[in-house]
Parts: structure tokens; C-alpha cells; sequence
């Protein structure tokens, strides 16, 4: 539009059609009133969030009368907070957002009060303040501008015009760590509220009607989604108040049965054979007496005993011979412990490669080489990393290894064999700390670009009664 088309006199009636693009909201029938000197709209749930210093208001819009079960999920900044009259005299404090205006391909800022209109024939008051100077109102006519369609919001488009809106996310992690402060860092540069949740101290209530999460003496507010970090040492508590917040309805970036099965080493071994995802021979046994059929069954020394329980490679030991397998064996099952027999795949000379899956893709690979002498490769022993190519068949194996749980994050560890890649282990809190300095890129930004697409309003189930006629009344 020209800036000589733009100055064309514009016609209002007393009603109008009018979107907020802003907002997420195509078509809106607003009532014009000069009497009032602020713009206000109809909003639902409406909460603050984010720092004290920069403000947010985050709530919902239901556009068309007498339809709630269309919800538009949206945000903005808080621009002040005043005491606004009503036609009836009552005085309501209202928080105020600047957003833009739309008519008839004419764009302009405005400044709206949100507040409850159920009650009103109009979802939108434009307020005189809202007015241009060379806006002209008729107030004996109605729809002068181009009329719209409430149908727009029964299209497939409309979840893919949706404003990328602030988010509120929290983080579960009882540590101040590289990648739990890469996590507050990066959404909040993304516009995002983040909040780190110490898991331990949140509880849970119960109850069919109004299951809640609570902190510190109170009740949590309700989140766009949930990163977990959940530590091995609290993993059945973690994977309880992670299904809390999916009873709740919450998007969890991983979910609980996810976390449950990685962390459990036999059952994510039978997992992963279920989905055929190759992996190094492995055996499992009770009973002290079936240690020789349990060695057979993997193959010849050297062998890898590995404890159930064991993260960051604590509580894996390599036997160089079949005495000594059977040593380490009956040593392990003195402590009463639960453990795995694996195959060593010699040809890996020490190295591993770490995939980090998000969503259904490898977005980044890095090889990691033990310290001198020791064959385990993690980062916390002493181990290097760097970025690494990874072939078609390793990136399929890491992406069918993360389905297997049904996580949407995870960092698979595989070994080059001779036969093909091996998983050793599908780690559902991987660090991002090596992989984003190995690979110099921005992982974490990559995990917020799949929460932002999953994390949008619901589809529309349209109703059987015609939407046009709900239109035009």
C-alpha cells in the first residue's frame, strides 16, 4: 500500500471486521465506541509471567461468540496497568498490551485493555484511542470494511499463521550446570520465560477433577512445556511428577515411560531388540550358577560386565579373560547387584560416538575417545570429544534407537563395528556441553525450535452447526 493509498479516509460503522495479526486472531467482529477511550478485548486465564523487569501477559481468546471450545493461546509484553470504567460505572484494573490492527490491509499499533466480555454481544471494543485521524465514523451503519469469516479458523492454515508467542517453560534440574543454564540462556533470548524447578521439591495433589503440581508451598502455574533433567539418583520420583504435568496436559519434551525404560539398562536393552536396533551382544541371568552359560552366551573374553544401575560410566568393568569375567561375576553379585554381560567390540579402539536426536533427526555427532589407557570414552572421566561425520545407516540406527523410547530428545551412543553400528546406550538427559563445543553449534536452540512447533493451539474441532450463519448475525 502506498503511503497516498494509506491516507485515504477510511469508513467505520458502529461494527466492524478486524484481525490481530499479532495475536494470532484473523477475524474479529469489534464495536466501535468513541465514548471509550481505550480498546479492550476479550481474554480468558489471563497470568503474568516472566522477570519483574520486562513483564508478560499471557492469555486466551475465544473470537467467536458462544464458541469456547476455540481457544487462541496468546502473549505479549505489559505495557502499563490501569483502572479502566465500564459502561455501568464498575472500575476493573486491567493490564494493557500494545498489538497491531488490521483492517482492509491498513495496519497501525494500538494500545487494548484485556478483561471478560462474556457477557457482551462484541468480542472487541475500539476504543477513540484506536481511531487514525483520518478513520470517519458512521454510527447509523454497520460493516463499511470488508467483511471476514469466522471459517478461517476451521482451516489448516490457520495453525500455520500462528505468531511465534512467548512461551513459558520450565526446566527440572537440581543443578546449576552448563546445560541447565544453556537452557534459561537460549529461551530467554527467544523471547521465553524459563524457570528452573528443583524436582525433589515439588509434590504432587491427586484428584480427578484438578490434578496440580506444587513448589515451595505453592501451586505451580501452568506451563507451555517441560524440559526434564531429571539425575539418575531420583528417577521414579522425577518420572512421578513428570506425569503429573502430562495428567495435567502440560507437552513434556520427554515423558515419563521414556525416562523410566532409558534408565532401566535391561529393560532398554529389550526395548531396543524389540525395535531391532543393533547393539553388542548382550546376556543377563540371576542366578550364580548359569555364570558359564551367561559368559557363552555374549562370546569370548575380553567381555564388558556393566551394573544396571550405572551412569557416566561408573560401574562398568572390562574383563580381559574368562577368569577374570568370572571374577568381577561373582564379585558383583555379592553386592547383590544387578548387572549385564556385553560383548567388547575390540574394533572400536576405545571410541564412541554420541548422536544427539531431536525430534527425528540427528542434528549433531561427535566422537569421543577415552583417556589413555581407559576404555571407556565419557567426557566425565577424562575423556576428548570432537564433531564427527556419521554415515546413512549410523543417523538411521541413532533415530530408530530414540523412537524406541519415544523421546524427543536423547543422545545415543554407538560404536563403529565391523557388522554395523552398535547401541550401548540412549541417554534421555544427554549434556550439551561437549557436543555444542565440539560441534560449535547451537543445540539448544534447536531444542526450542521443536518445543515451538509442538507447543501451539490445539486443532478446532468444528461443531455441526453451520459457522456461517454465526457469522453473519
Amino acid at each position: 500500500m502506498t503511503e497516498q493509498d494509506a491516507l485515504q479516509p477510511l469508513k467505520f460503522g458502529w461494527e466492524e471486521w478486524i484481525s490481530l495479526p499479532d495475536l494470532g486472531v484473523p477475524a474479529l467482529r469489534a464495536k466501535v465506541d468513541t465514548g471509550a477511550r481505550t480498546s479492550a478485548l476479550h481474554a480468558f486465564d489471563i497470568e503474568t509471567f516472566g522477570p519483574a523487569s520486562k513483564p508478560k501477559v499471557r492469555f486466551t481468546v475465544h473470537p467467536i461468540p458462544g464458541r469456547d471450545d476455540l481457544v487462541i493461546p496468546c502473549s505479549a509484553e505489559i505495557l502499563d496497568r490501569r483502572e479502566v470504567a465500564s459502561s455501568n460505572g464498575e472500575k476493573e484494573l486491567r493490564y494493557v498490551i500494545s498489538t497491531t490492527l488490521s483492517v482492509n490491509g491498513d495496519s497501525w499499533p494500538i494500545e487494548l485493555t484485556l478483561t471478560n466480555r462474556s457477557t457482551m454481544t462484541s468480542r472487541m471494543l475500539l476504543g477513540r484511542q484506536a481511531m487514525k485521524d483520518h478513520i470517519t465514523i458512521v454510527a447509523t451503519d454497520r460493516f463499511l470494511q470488508p467483511e471476514l469469516s469466522y471459517d478461517v479458523y476451521h482451516t489448516a492454515r490457520m495453525r500455520q499463521v500462528q505468531p511465534k508467542r512467548a512461551l513459558r517453560i520450565a526446566v527440572l534440574s537440581r543443578e546449576d550446570n552448563y546445560s541447565t543454564r544453556r537452557l534459561v540462556e537460549e529461551g530467554e533470548k527467544r523471547g521465553h520465560s524459563v524457570e528452573v524447578i528443583n524436582t525433589t521439591r515439588c509434590y504432587m495433589a491427586l484428584n480427578a477433577m484438578a490434578p496440580e503440581v506444587h513448589y515451595d508451598g505453592k501451586r505451580l502455574p501452568r506451563f507451555d512445556a517441560i524440559v526434564p533433567r531429571i539425575g539418575a539418583s531420583i528417577t521414579p520420583y522425577g518420572a512421578a511428577i513428570i506425569r503429573q504435568f502430562e495428567t495435567i496436559g502440560t507437552y513434556c519434551v520427554n515423558g515419563s515411560a521414556g525416562i523410566t525404560a532409558s534408565r532401566d539398562k535391561l529393560y532398554a536393552h529389550q526395548l531396543m531388540a524389540r525395535a531391532q536396533v543393533g547393539m553388542p551382544n548382550t546376556a543377563f541371568a540371576a542366578s550364580p550358577k548359569d555364570t558359564g552359560n551367561l559368559i557363552g552366551l555374549v562370546g569370548t573374553a575380553p567381555l564388558i560386565v556393566k551394573l544396571l544401575e550405572s551412569t557416566q560410566g561408573k560401574g562398568v568393568v572390562m574383563a580381559e579373560t574368562k577368569k577374570a569375567a568370572e571374577s568381577v561375576i561373582d564379585a558383583f553379585r555379592g553386592l547383590k547387584a544387578n548387572f549385564l554381560v556385553q560383548d567388547f567390540v575390540k574394533e572400536a579402539a576405545g571410541e564412541d560416538i554420541r548422536c544427539l536426536v531431536i525430534g527425528n533427526r540427528v542434528v549433531a555427532s561427535m566422537k569421543r575417545t577415552g583417556a589413555d589407557g581407559d576404555f571407556r570414552s565419557n567426557l566425565h572421566r577424562g575423556g576428548s570429544a570432537k564433531s564427527v561425520r556419521i554415515t546413512k545407516e549410523e543417523r538411521e540406527t541413532a533415530v530408530r534407537a530414540a523412537k524406541a523410547f519415544e523421546l524427543n530428545l536423547a543422545g545415543v551412543d554407538l560404536l563403529r563395528s565391523e557388522t554395523g553400528p552398535k547401541v550401548l546406550e540412549v541417554n534421555s538427559s544427554p549434556g550439551f556441553e561437549g557436543i555444542e563445543k565440539s560441534t560449535n553449534k547451537n543445540i539448544v536452540g534447536k531444542l526450542y525450535e521443536q518445543i515451538e512447533s509442538r507447543v501451539r493451539p490445539a486443532p478446532v474441532r468444528r461443531r455441526r452447526t453451520a459457522t456461517k450463519s454465526s457469522a453473519k448475525r
